[in-house]
This record gives structure tokens, sequence and C-alpha cells, in this order.
């Protein structure tokens, strides 16, 4: 026998959509509406009960009125290429005039009696959630590729005996000295190209120092002489008057 046609009325109808990312808890909304002039008991059930947590999953609806029921996703590691197969079922049952004992009524319930509506799940990725779900991704598969590294160099090590390890670090320090030595040696080699630039500007400088002493002294001898020649011209004319 055929069940019979379900009476509450269900938003959304087919399908609850969860957003990521899936980080956090991604809650939707069910609300079930009850139109008819009778109560009707209800119950929420999930193919994934671990994975989600619905509040109210069970209870009576009355006459004429909704109710709103909250199913919320756990945080969970999205997969872009997982199929959810997960899907949820409402379950009603029109509740007795003397209705005293919920519990009771679903136990004593017919098949026949029961009605249900299925819903399926839908997850949304965000399109840049999902570049950084593939970024997170190779991430920690650089990282694991780095710690398979570090753990492979750690097991080199040591399978080494105590006199490689010591060549080795005496091979370090050999290097270490010889990279010093080569700054030194560049250090004195800059100090050199500066005291050439100097000594180059000096030799630059130096013909017009000397020029500049040759015409002050050409200019001096000249006033000396201009000098003697006057004093025996004067000493002549003096001379003469002497006389």
């Amino acid at each position: 026998m055929a069940r019979p046609e379900q009476v509450l009325l269900l938003e959304p109808q087919h399908e609850l959509r969860f957003r990521g990312p899936f980080t956090d808890v991604v809650t939707t909304t069910l609300k079930l509406a009850n139109p008819t002039d009778r109560n009707v008991c209800f119950k929420v059930k999930t193919t994934a009960p671990r994975r989600y947590c619905v509040r109210p999953n069970s209870g009576v609806i009355d006459a004429g009125t909704s109710i709103n029921v909250s199913v919320m996703l756990q945080p969970f590691d999205y997969d872009p290429n997982e199929k959810s197969k997960h899907k949820f079922m409402v379950q009603s049952l029109l509740a007795p005039p003397d209705m005293t004992d919920t519990e009771g009524v679903w136990k004593d319930a017919k098949p026949e009696d029961l009605m249900d509506s299925k819903l399926r799940c839908v997850f949304d990725m965000p399109a840049e959630n999902e570049k950084t779900h593939e970024m997170e991704s190779n991430k920690i598969s650089s990282l694991s590729k780095s710690e398979s590294s570090t753990l492979s160099m750690k097991s080199m090590a040591s399978s080494m005996d105590d006199g490689e390890v010591k060549k080795i670090m005496e091979e370090c320090k050999r290097l270490q000295t010889e990279v010093q030595r080569l700054r030194e040696e560049n250090k004195q080699i800059r100090q050199e190209d500066d005291g050439l630039r100097k000594r180059k500007s000096t030799v630059m400088s130096a013909p017009h120092s000397s020029l500049v002493m040759r015409v002050k002294e050409e200019g001096l001898s000249s006033r000396v002489i201009a000098l003697i020649v006057l004093f025996f011209v004067v000493g002549v004319i003096v001379g003469k008057l002497a006389l």
C-alpha cells in the first residue's frame, strides 16, 4: 500500500545547500509548515548523523503554524572532487487528538500512516576558496616533502661515523677561513684603488700650480731689475749734480 502524500510544506523542497568555506560551522534553515487543521508530528533524519547537528530534530507542529529547523554542517576538509551523497528525510505523522506521549505515537504508528520527504545536500564552494584550498594543499605537500628531506638528511648523518663527521666539520671551517681571506683581499684592493684615484687627481692638478709659481717668480724678477735700473739712474743723476 502506497504511503500518503506529505502534508507538510518544505522550504526548500528538494535540496539543502551549504556554502563554504567549511572551516567553521555552516548553517542552513529548513522551514516546515503545517497547512492542515490537525497537529503533525515530525522527525528529521540524515544519512550522516555525525556530520550534522539538527535543532530541533523532532517535535510537533500545531495546525496552521510552521517551524524553522536549523541544519548545522560541522567543519571538515573540503575536497572539490568529492561528490556528497548525504541526504535528509523529513518524516511526519498526523497526531491523534488525545496524544500525550509523542514517542509512543511513533512506536504505535503503522507504516501506511507515515509520510516522508527526501532532500539531498549540495556543497557550494566559492572559486577563490577553491584556489585557497589548492594553495593550502600544495603548501601541505611542500611541507611534507621538506620534512621527508630533513628526515633523510638526519638518517644519512646518523649513518656516518665520527671520523666522517669530523672531516666534514674541518672542511666547513677551512671554507669559512678561505671566505674571510678573500674578503680581506677584496678590501685591500678597494683601498689601493682609492689611493690611485687620489694620486692621479694630485698629478693632474700639479702642472697648474707650477705654472702659477713660474708666473709669480717671473713677475718678481722683473720688478727687481726695474728697481735696480731706477736706483742706477738716480745715482748717476745725483753724482752729476754733485760735481
